[in-house]
């Protein structure tokens, strides 16, 4: 949609020497702005975990729309905003042993110079693999990388914290036009978190608005339009050091168009609707243009600015913002709407080849099926597995340690819940490969371990539970479950333990892990072994560096009651057990507490999971479908 940002005023007939002289139109430069963000490895459109092509995904269909793009604008410029080397198995084969000798280039790097990409910023996801391998992969980038709010441990830059582009534009007359594009980017200061074991004592990472307020006024004095790579999402009470704050940073003056990214969303779009200070439909953050453009290389960014020369500088009088999908949904199938670039196959080619060996490479075998269909009302083999795995793994490295006589657990969320109609496991009981293994825990996490009390444990369990909406048990009809907010890998599930959650009760955390009442109680019957929980009572919980060093904001886990840090993944750890024959139990942790009366609650999942439901007592599919998805109910009594 065309909005109008500033008037231009252009003055009117003038005389000058008795002769009357007729004013010119100020100059205008039309300049498009194109933006990637969250590619994760996704640079073809090949599913590894399935070995098929998914038309929903990859760089090389992007390529088209940017093809298109700039056939539509003749000024244009594309970013890239974070996350591009970490998410498929071609960013771990790439990644894995130290990944990329001296002097070779990484295959995205290889791609997006390809596309001619103009500058870009580093997305939480870069840091997965540490330093070394992130600086060798960005020696390949044939375009400019900024970070405002990154630097060495001693002060030093990690990477320019802005960069200024000077590029030759045609204005509407034709004319050449000599234009300054500022570029800042910003990462959000989690990553000190998330991968703490990688960076501290290496890098810092500061408040990305704190960093904003002193760059952007620098930058402003050297660009004639300035744009801002936030590889961070929306939330209209971020405060300081917050991991969503692209609505803080574009309320600065200065910045006149804002990338987004980090929230794996779509904007414009509906998903922020209602926001204070954000418009959805018209695609801006504090009146300034802005998008996101899903995740995987789901839609291309696309923000066109129109410019007017005002005396000595150019203003923007002018600017639409979309994001352009790659597929669409169409009566339960998917529709292509853009083709795939040939000439990317054969970029990649070497490593894609590699992967596809790499992944099928055959591991062991399961005597059960595996499925994830259902882990909302307490099903989930596949976190059985992960959790058997994770307490095999850890046990031997604990003997011998002053931990090693207290009760051994194992925490674990579910990572393919239907965060896309695809997106769940489905495994017949068999041989199993190791792209099923990376399908089942797509991170690379390290096995950490963590002494906690009985009392943390319930407020571990607590945060989890907030992922449920809360259920009026005097409702009549179907209620739905599921909070959309939180993420699925915040929903932990305790293995050794068995307990209860009562849906009916208020949440005690909400989906960003701040307490909303200490009153608030939705765990029950915690017991081990049998017996009631001594809130003093303590134990050692298997669980990933992401979660023991903060991530999710989990009340008491912040890194400083870690006893052990693995030299492997989590996932290093489900491989060995299955090629060790590792049997999975059939134990369930937890499951609904009694309502009193009957209550039905719903949610969704694939209408592939209707193959599964003899395996969910209770549960059955409805004939609603829509955006993929199918709608399963199930009775609380």
């Amino acid at each position: 949609m065309s909005i109008t940002r500033r008037e231009l005023l252009v003055g009117g007939a003038a005389l000058a020497a008795g002769f009357p002289t007729i004013a010119r139109a100020a100059p205008r430069v039309d300049l498009r702005l194109l933006e990637t963000s969250d590619l994760h490895m996704f640079v073809l459109d090949w599913d590894y975990y399935h070995a098929r092509p998914d038309p929903t995904v990859g760089l090389n269909r992007i390529a088209s729309l940017v093809a298109t793009a700039r056939t539509q604008a003749q000024n244009a410029l594309l970013f890239d905003n974070g996350d591009l080397l970490q998410g498929s198995p071609l960013g771990d084969y790439v990644a894995r042993d130290g990944g990329l000798a001296p002097g070779a280039s990484h295959p995205m790097f290889r791609a997006m110079n390809r596309m001619g990409y103009d500058a870009a910023t580093p997305g939480n996801h870069e840091f997965n693999f540490g330093l070394a391998f992130l600086e060798r992969a960005l020696a390949g980038a044939a375009f400019p990388y900024v970070g405002a709010n990154i630097e060495r441990a001693d002060g030093a830059a990690f990477l320019p914290p802005f960069h200024v582009l000077t590029r030759e534009f045609l204005d509407d007359g034709g004319v050449s036009r000599k234009l300054r594009i500022g570029v800042i980017g910003f990462a959000p200061p989690q990553i000190m978190i998330w991968d703490k074991a990688h960076l501290d004592g290496r890098l810092r990472c500061g408040d990305m608005v704190a960093a904003a307020r002193r760059y952007v006024p620098i930058l402003r004095a050297q660009c004639d339009v300035l744009v801002a790579l936030c590889h961070s999402g929306i939330d209209a009470r971020a405060a300081a050091g917050a991991e969503n704050a692209c609505l803080q940073i574009a309320a600065i003056p200065g910045v006149d168009a804002i990338m987004m990214g980090h929230a794996h969303r779509v904007f414009p779009g509906p998903d922020y609707a209602g926001v204070e200070g954000v418009d959805a439909e018209r695609g801006t953050l504090a009146g300034i243009p802005a998008v996101m453009p899903g995740f995987w290389g789901s839609h291309l960014g696309v923000v066109d600015l129109t410019l007017a020369r005002d005396g000595d500088r150019w203003t923007i009088d002018r600017f639409e913002t979309e994001a352009r999908p790659i597929y669409k949904r169409e009566a339960g199938k998917i529709v292509a709407l853009a083709d795939a670039d040939p000439t990317f196959a054969t970029i990649v080619a070497p490593e894609h080849e590699a992967t596809r060996r790499w992944v099928d490479e055959p591991i062991g075998e399961i005597a059960r099926p595996l499925f994830s269909y259902f882990v909302w009302i307490g099903i989930d083999p596949v976190g059985a597995l992960v959790n058997a795995a994770q307490i095999a793994y850890a046990r031997p490295l604990l003997e011998g340690t002053p931990h090693a006589k207290l009760p051994l657990l194992s925490a674990v969320a579910p990572f393919r819940a239907g965060y896309t109609p695809d997106a769940y496991i489905d495994l017949d009981a068999g041989a199993v490969a190791l792209r099923h293994v990376a399908d089942i825990y797509p991170y690379p996490n390290t096995l950490v371990a963590v002494r906690v009390t009985g009392a943390q444990l319930r407020e571990w369990l607590e945060c989890a539970a907030r992922v449920f909406l809360r259920v009026d048990r005097d409702a009549a009809g179907p209620q739905l479950l599921i909070d959309r907010r939180t993420p699925s890998y915040h929903f932990d599930v305790i293995a050794g333990l068995d307990y209860r959650i009562d849906v009916s009760a208020p949440a005690r955390y909400d989906s960003n892990g701040s307490l909303l009442s200490s009153d608030a109680a939705r765990i029950v019957d915690l017991r081990h072994d049998g017996r009631a929980i001594d809130p003093a009572q303590e134990f050692i919980v298997v669980t990933n560096n992401y979660r023991a060093d903060g991530g999710g904001k989990f009340p008491g886990l912040d890194g400083r009651n870690i006893v052990l840090r693995a030299p492997d993944s989590n996932r290093d750890a489900i491989e060995r057990f299955l090629r060790r024959g590792g049997a999975i139990p059939d134990a369930r942790p937890w499951s609904f507490a009694p309502l009193g009366r009957r209550v039905t609650v719903a949610f969704d999942a694939a209408p592939a999971a209707t193959r599964r439901l003899a395996e969910a007592s209770g549960l059955r599919a409805t004939t609603r479908e829509e955006a993929g998805y199918a709608r399963y109910e199930y009775d609380l009594t």
